[in-house]
């Protein structure tokens, strides 16, 4: 093998500080969207929640300012701002521009802490424009300004001295780079949903967001910590039993928590935090809850003579059903794995969940007849159902779909065979059917026409949906079966785009078919494989010209910017079907330049509430919603 001389150490890039965040910022919040983004603020509200846990502080303040900067505010300790000495600098400082560097890696500090990465406020100041901070510690108010994650020459200095009775604390205000983000804009809704999380997850500590473009605040305080989270996710549902079921134990420095609750509904709704982090890829602290939970009902159940009906034990499938439970597990020195880092790998965790579970929850049942008889019942209908459920889940097999290579009818399939590249379109309608399938690039895009509007898989079980020869249709399509078949390795498209009216019947249809994909096969949600379309709304011609306009904002921009206010014709498409191929084409399907709304499930608690509010059979949550959210609708065409 041949040496290339001019490979050498001098051509080894050293990256030094927060150089390498600039540079590779993906590598350390995850990326650079939105999602990356609100991760800048939560990585500042984590050093807050860790003074919280530490028991230093009660109140934490997250504004949006006009100008799109965000503050952080908390009532701790304050950041130490005397000098550190291995750095010769003030600690603030090196915190703000050392990675790794704070008191989390001292055990003496905190005992436990969040954060999902664990880079800290370094990072955020690292991809900021301008950072300031404002501290208030050992009798003074100190001020520190950043540039670009560089300290502003001599803009450290103490600007007075703490009044009588003022309290100690820190507040952190940074505007983010737009170099770095594809998004600069903060998300109300969003950090809304983390805030009142961590509220739920850190019993009595209150925290409050304001948004000053919104005119909106709210404060979330919970004194009953997760058994309040687990009220406020069966707010639109009907609970079996009005108590919560709560224990909490410790061991090996291991802190667990749980609240469980069941519901008459057919979706299970379990949620599972480690060290305030939202684990929506499970873990062993889920592992463990999974199996003591089967084993304590299966116990009862044989015990007391209920399973008689059923020939065999209840499978853990059928005592989750319509069960909300919240898990939070604590942990000295938490090991996340999974590619999104949001995976609890402890081993010795899933013994500590899975005793105190059995312990615990088994004495609950024993204790509580008539609460543990209500449990039981739910989960015997269940597996009745599932027995039933197993004859319509077959037909609906990848295995069996190959070997009698019997793939949809009404499916026009693509000729590639590299998932990454294949897209199937689930086209509403026969006649938008008919023009998608003209206007594709048959290489690497797939139709499936299906009309009309499916069963609501909320209130649904798999059995009922399962009957719905268009669900059928999508499942055998897709490729990955259902159920516990589910496979997402055999997912015949990485692209799964539902393509629907751009009318109110659309958005419903829409809405149906995400509710279905959410609540039975959420992998495919997870891994970021399911779109919307979104066709344009309008068609303006001008001199000979046409133009598309996505929104009601765009419509009056193209009106008034292009065709001076008078536009010769402006067409509103309330059909796909309406377009011919070519204009199908060119405004929904061609990559070049469509527009697809990619669907994830960033925050999978706030999206299981929903779910239940939108599509349950509740309807006063859902009445006070709408009135809620009126204004926010861009179009409603009925």
């Amino acid at each position: 093998m041949s040496q290339n001389s001019e490979y050498g150490a001098a051509n080894i890039q050293v990256l030094e500080g927060l150089e390498a965040v600039r540079k590779r910022p993906a590598m350390y919040i995850g990326s650079t969207d939105s999602r990356g983004l609100h991760h800048l603020v939560y990585e500042v509200v984590d050093n807050a929640i860790d003074e919280a846990l530490a028991g230093y502080c009660d109140t934490i303040e997250v504004t949006i300012h006009d100008d799109g900067s965000v503050t952080v505010t908390d009532d701790g300790r304050g950041i130490p701002v005397d000098e550190h000495p291995e750095y010769e600098r003030p600690a603030l400082e090196v915190i703000m521009t050392v990675l790794h560097a704070g008191g989390k890696f001292d055990n003496k500090s905190y005992q436990v802490s969040g954060g999902l990465h664990g880079v800290g406020v370094s990072v955020v100041n690292a991809l900021s424009k301008w950072l300031e901070v404002e501290v208030k510690y050992d009798g003074g108010v100190w001020e520190h300004r950043f540039d670009h994650g560089e300290p502003e020459v001599e803009s450290f200095e103490r600007i007075r001295d703490l009044e009588p009775g003022e309290e100690t604390g820190s507040e952190i205000r940074f505007w983010p780079d737009d170099e770095i983000f594809e998004t600069v804009e903060f998300v109300y809704s969003t950090l809304e949903n983390r805030l009142r999380e961590l509220a739920f997850l850190n019993p009595g500590v209150e925290i409050t967001i304001h948004s000053e473009p919104d005119d909106r605040e709210e404060t979330f305080t919970y004194e009953g910590g997760i058994r309040e989270f687990v009220t406020y996710l069966n707010e639109t549902r009907t609970v079996l039993h009005e108590d919560i079921i709560y224990f909490e134990t410790e061991e090996q420095d291991i802190q667990v928590e749980v609240a469980i609750q069941a519901t008459d509904g057919v979706q299970g709704s379990i949620h599972a935090f480690a060290n305030n982090i939202n684990t929506r890829e499970g873990g062993t602290h889920l592992t463990g809850f999974k199996t003591a939970l089967t084993r304590v009902v299966n116990d009862y159940a044989n015990s007391n003579g209920h399973v008689d009906s059923i020939d065999g034990n209840l499978k853990g499938e059928d005592i989750r059903e319509g069960l909300t439970a919240v898990i939070s597990v604590k942990h000295p020195d938490p090991q996340f794995e999974g590619q999104t880092k949001t995976k609890l790998g402890n081993s010795e965790v899933r013994g500590i969940v899975e005793s105190a579970v059995h312990e615990e929850f088994g004495t609950y049942l024993e204790e509580h007849p008539k609460t543990a008889s209500s449990i039981v019942s739910k989960a015997l209908e269940a597996a009745k159902a599932r027995l039933a459920a197993k004859k319509a889940e077959e037909l609906t097999r990848r295995k069996s779909a190959l070997e009698t290579t019997s793939l949809p009818g009404k499916l026009a399939d693509c000729q590639t065979r590299d998932p990454s590249k294949a897209e199937l379109f689930v086209v509403e309608g026969d006649s938008a059917g008919g023009s998608a399938k003209q206007a594709r690039n048959p290489e690497f895009q797939a139709i499936l026409p299906l009309f009309g509007k499916i069963l609501n898989a909320e209130k649904h079980r798999l059995d009922r949906v399962l009957e719905n020869e268009k669900i059928r249709s999508l499942i055998t399509a897709i490729g990955t079966g259902i159920g516990e078949e589910f496979d997402i390795d055999e997912a015949r498209y990485q692209k799964i785009i539902i393509m629907s009216d751009a009318d109110v019947d659309g958005a419903h249809i829409r809405t149906l078919y995400l509710t279905f994909l959410y609540r039975h096969m959420t992998p495919l949600l997870e891994a970021g494989y399911v779109y919307a379309a979104q066709p344009p709304l309008y068609r303006i011609r001008y001199n000979g010209e046409t133009h598309d306009a996505m929104t009601e904002k765009e419509r009056e921009r193209i009106i008034e910017d292009v065709c001076g206010g008078n536009p010769d014709q402006v067409q509103r498409f309330k059909g796909l079907g309406e377009m011919n191929p070519k204009q199908l084409w060119k405004t929904t399907m061609n990559p070049e330049n469509r527009i697809l709304k990619q669907i994830t499930v960033e925050d999978a608690a706030a999206a299981d509430r929903m779910f239940s509010v939108l599509m349950g059979d509740s309807v006063g949550p859902r009445k006070q919603f709408i009135k809620e959210h009126s204004n926010d609708a861009e179009w409603v065409d009925i």
